[in-house]
């Protein structure tokens, strides 16, 4: 839903705000009719951003996992306890 607001003109955008504060069920406006308009502006939406949009990159997706729960916990305290020893210098 981000990538079609992305797609929006600002006559769209202000077009989408005046119709939500107008038909929004909170000020009166009927709850079916105002779902009925967000499909409609969504749908539209859709369809604008699947013509504009633009291949990705070619590079592959890489994803990286981190530690969680205890086992972060415990290599967080023990690289902070090997930084804060003394030097043993006699």
């Amino acid at each position: 839903m981000a990538d079609e607001r992305r797609a929006w003109s600002e006559a769209d955008r202000a077009a989408y705000r005046e119709f939500v504060r107008t038909h929004h069920p909170d000020v009166g406006g009927d709850p079916a009719e105002f779902a009925a308009g967000l499909r409609e502006f969504h749908d539209r939406a859709a369809a604008t951003a699947s013509r504009s949009e633009e291949p990705g990159p070619d590079a592959p997706v890489i994803f990286v996992t981190r530690q969680r729960g205890l086992p972060r916990i415990v290599s967080a305290f023990s690289a902070r306890r090997q930084r804060k020893r003394n030097p043993r210098v006699r």
